[in-house]
C-alpha cells in the first residue's frame, strides 16, 4: 500500500458506487487533482507513481483519481459502446454512459473536462502552465473511434492531442498530459529554478533548451565548450541565449518565426509562447471543431 501523507489537513471523501480499492491514493482536500475516466484504471498511476510525480503525489501535492467507465455500462454486460451512426468501422463510445460517468467525476468539486483527442489543439507548455494554475481536471480516455460528439458538446469538452498520430487509446496521453502539468505545481520539483531555461519556458523567450554538458570534461575526444568551464556566468548566459536560438531556428522554424514576431510590439506577443504568466489566466479559446 503507498504511503499516505503524515499531515495534509483533512482528507476529501467522495461517494462511490462501489467499494474504494485498497490501494488507491488518499485524496488531500484541496491539491489539485487528476480525474481519470478510462475502461483501464490498472493503467494509472503507472510512471506517474515514479520519480518527483510519485513522490509528489505520495506527498499530497496533487491528487489521482481513477473513474472506471465500464462501472457505468448499460445492461448486464455493461456495454459501453456500441456501432456508429451511419455506418463504418469500429465502435464509438456511448453518450449516456460517458454522460453519466462525468457526472459521477464532477460530485462535490467539477472540474475542466478535457478529452485526449488527436484532432484536438496541440498540448504546449502554456496550456499545462494554466492547468497547474487551477484546481485539476478532469481527463477522458478514448478507446475505440471515439465519444459520441454529443456528450462532448453538452459537457462543453476541450479537446487536446499530444501529437499528429492515433494512440490505441488516451491513457498514454493523459498520463503525459499530467506529467506536463504536475511537475509545473509549486514544490514538486526539487529545484524550482530548473523551470526557468527549459525549453518553452517564459524564462528562455518560449525558445527550445541550449545544449547540456557534464563530466567528464572530455569524452571520446569531445570537449565541453570552453566557456562553460570558464567562470564567467555572463558569458555563460550569453552562449546558452545563442545556442537556444541557434537551436530553435533550425529545428522548430515554426518557434522562431513566432518568437521574431513577438519581439514587435505590434503583433500578438502570445503567439511566441513567452508572455507572462498572467496570460494564462484568460479564458483558453474553444476548439471550433467541435
Amino acid at each position: 500500500m503507498s504511503d499516505a501523507p503524515k499531515s495534509h489537513g483533512r482528507l476529501s471523501i467522495r461517494p462511490s458506487i462501489k467499494p474504494r480499492e485498497l490501494m488507491a491514493e488518499p485524496q488531500v482536500l484541496g491539491a489539485w487533482t487528476a480525474r481519470i475516466i478510462t475502461l483501464f484504471p490498472e493503467a494509472f498511476p503507472g510512471i506517474l507513481g515514479l520519480s518527483l510525480t510519485g513522490k509528489a503525489l505520495a506527498q499530497g501535492l496533487w491528487n489521482l483519481e481513477t473513474i472506471p467507465l465500464r462501472d457505468f455500462g448499460a445492461g448486464r454486460h455493461r456495454n459501453v459502446d456500441d456501432t456508429p451512426a451511419g455506418g463504418g468501422a469500429g465502435m464509438v463510445i456511448r453518450a449516456d454512459v460517458m454522460d453519466a460517468a462525468l457526472r459521477h467525476a464532477a460530485g462535490n468539486r467539477p472540474l475542466p473536462v478535457i478529452y485526449m483527442s488527436p484532432r484536438g489543439k496541440p498540448l504546449t507548455q502554456a496550456r499545462a502552465r494554466a492547468l497547474a494554475e487551477g484546481p485539476g481536471v478532469s481527463l477522458i480516455c478514448g478507446r475505440f473511434e471515439g465519444v459520441d460528439q454529443r456528450v462532448l458538446d453538452a459537457h462543453d469538452v476541450e479537446e487536446i492531442s499530444i501529437g499528429d498520430y492515433v494512440l490505441t487509446g488516451g491513457e498514454i496521453a493523459a498520463q503525459v498530459l499530467i506529467d506536463a502539468t504536475v511537475r509545473l505545481i509549486p514544490r514538486v520539483l526539487g529545484n524550482q529554478d530548473s523551470l526557468a531555461e527549459e525549453s518553452f519556458s517564459i524564462g528562455n523567450r518560449g525558445l527550445l533548451e541550449a545544449p547540456q554538458f557534464t563530466k567528464p570534461a572530455l569524452w571520446d575526444g569531445r570537449e565541453i565548450p570552453p566557456v562553460l568551464l570558464g567562470g564567467n556566468h555572463a558569458a555563460i548566459a550569453d552562449w546558452r541565449a545563442r545556442e537556444a536560438e541557434r537551436l530553435t531556428k533550425q529545428r522548430r522554424p515554426d518557434l522562431w518565426r513566432a518568437y521574431q514576431d513577438g519581439m514587435d510590439p505590434a503583433k500578438d506577443r502570445q503567439r511566441s509562447g513567452a508572455s507572462d504568466q498572467s496570460r494564462n489566466h484568460r479564458e483558453h479559446d474553444k476548439d471550433p471543431q467541435r
